[in-house]
């Protein structure tokens, strides 16, 4: 009698076990399948717009070159004109460079 009572506990143990991971497997399928809902949703909710820039790269290129170029003028200038007590307009023409070129190379 003792072993029939625990023969029926283990089995209905063993039930409860067997319920439990098929509960919780059904619950993992029910999670995936709202995942992909979700995403199948989402698809086609929004579709993926193109982005169009204001100002393009290749624009942008051409005006950091500007700019630097614009900068190194003005540096020479100023230190040209303002450091240099020169004429700032100077820095500008082929003979004070061939000048400076002629003063580095002198040997």
């Amino acid at each position: 009698m003792v072993t029939d009572r625990k023969q029926s506990r283990t089995q209905t143990r063993e039930q409860v076990k067997q319920r439990k991971k098929s509960a919780q497997k059904e619950e993992k399928i029910t999670k995936r399948a709202q995942r992909k809902e979700k995403k199948a949703q989402k698809a086609e909710v929004k579709p993926k717009k193109m982005r169009r820039r204001i100002f393009p790269i290749w624009l942008r290129v051409i005006v950091a070159i500007l700019l630097s170029i614009g900068a190194l003028a003005g540096g020479l200038m100023m230190g040209y004109g303002v450091i240099g007590d020169g004429s700032p307009t100077d820095v500008l023409e082929r003979s004070t460079w061939q000048h400076i070129v002629d003063i580095v190379l002198k040997e």
